[in-house]
């Protein structure tokens, strides 16, 4: 069951039962409620914590307008998820030279020249198909939003290389057993840099916008767009373009992570046994309690009734695949994951390698400085998450990586 945070506004609901929310994410959350367009009231999900604008972990109905920044820069980011024909005895007991393979496969992390995703080997990758036509077509799919924008024209140039890459941050691919100790694949990622041109150009124009307009804000971050008007308009064609881009992405980079299966797996296997892939990133039209509205979730996945949906742990925990109880009070929506306990910066200067290396045993993953802001105890405890939720969905499977690559 939700609770109340205060708000002078409009409402706030929050399944945090047993979370710890920070300060800074419930101040967010008030000035978001306080904007005239917010509809009924705010979702929170029990992931919550600070994000640019709107905190990670928030679900805002809105009508007659549109908040970039609720959305964020990594639009469409979102899980796809595989189980396979394989059992945990069909992998081999060592499993570096698939991690290897994996890595070979999706590009990930930085490029030498140090720009993220940039112009990445994606023609080069062996199983990947070159030339994509769903690609070609989908990139067609911009219009006249390209000639418009120099920046996204810029932006789309690069697209294609983007494709089937991973990037960095807390984007990952994974090899999981279930309850049943049957193979999964996970992965986690989005629109990569064009997707992050879209958000930033737009959130920028929302801003000069209210400047124009002299709207003040709580938060600059908040700036948005009146329904009806051409910035609007382009926004959402450009949002919607960049989430499908996404789907795109972790489709080709599944593809790569089969690949590699097969690559170092020689028992004939299928990956079609169950499969989701969802967005938790992204905007969209929705109905709720009898109206037409526009739903931004940032950091939260739809869980409509009977929905399939993917809730990550941290490289050392639990991840699981959900179906939605289409509870209206949450607009249909749960986490996105565990979500982040503490910033990046301040879980380098908290733990070491060793903690790293002990809340990471059993699993074959980088043990490094490079991934200490994503060790385990920088989120927080996803059981805790699960049961804060446990209204808005039912648990179909519970995943354990064997293997986790970082980008």
């Amino acid at each position: 069951m939700f609770e109340i945070i205060e708000s002078a506004g409009m409402p706030i609901k929050a399944w945090t039962r047993g979370v710890q929310v920070e300060d800074v994410a419930k101040q967010q959350l008030r000035n978001i409620a306080s904007l005239p367009f917010i509809y009924k009231h705010v979702a929170v999900m029990p992931d919550v914590h600070w994000g640019c604008g709107a905190t990670v972990g928030s679900v805002i109905a809105t009508k007659g307008a549109i908040i970039p920044a609720a959305v964020g820069v990594d639009i469409g980011c979102g899980m796809i998820a595989r189980r396979t024909s394989l059992v945990a005895s069909d992998l081999p007991d060592n499993l570096h030279a698939l991690r290897c393979k994996i890595e070979n496969n999706i590009p990930h992390g930085r490029t030498n020249d140090g720009k993220d995703g940039d112009r990445g080997a994606w023609h080069d990758i062996p199983g990947r198909i070159s030339n994509s036509g769903a690609l070609n077509n989908h990139m067609l799919g911009l219009g006249e939003i390209v000639d418009k924008y120099p920046a996204i024209a810029k932006a789309a140039q690069r697209a294609p290389y983007h494709a089937g890459t991973l990037g960095g941050g807390n984007h990952f691919v994974e090899i999981c057993l279930d309850e049943e100790q049957r193979v999964w694949i996970v992965l986690h990622s989005g629109s990569r840099g064009i997707g992050n041109r879209i958000g930033s150009m737009f959130i920028e124009l929302a801003k000069k916008d209210m400047e124009r307009w002299f709207i003040t804000l709580p938060d600059k971050d908040l700036a948005y767009f009146p329904q009806g008007s051409t910035l609007f308009d382009d926004y959402f064609t450009a949002v919607g373009w960049a989430q499908e881009f996404a789907k795109l992405n972790r489709l080709y980079m599944m593809q790569g992570a089969v690949s590699a299966l097969h690559e170092e797996i020689t028992k004939e296997f299928s990956t079609e046994e169950e499969a989701v892939n969802c967005h938790h990133n992204y905007v969209q039209w929705e109905r709720h309690f009898g109206d037409n509205v526009i739903v931004t979730r940032k950091g939260a996945v739809d869980a409509h009734d009977g929905v399939l949906g993917i809730i990550p742990g941290s490289m050392g925990a639990k991840s699981f695949i959900v179906r939605g109880k289409g509870n209206r009070e949450a607009f249909s929506s749960c986490s996105h994951g565990a979500g982040r306990s503490m910033s990046r910066g301040a879980a380098k200067k908290l733990f070491t390698l060793e903690d790293h290396a002990r809340t990471t045993a059993g699993v074959e993953c980088r043990k490094d400085a490079d991934v200490i802001d994503e060790t385990p105890q920088a989120y927080k405890d996803i059981e805790a998450v699960m049961a804060a939720q446990s209204d808005l969905i039912d648990i179909v499977h519970t995943l354990k990586q064997v293997l986790c690559v970082k980008g």
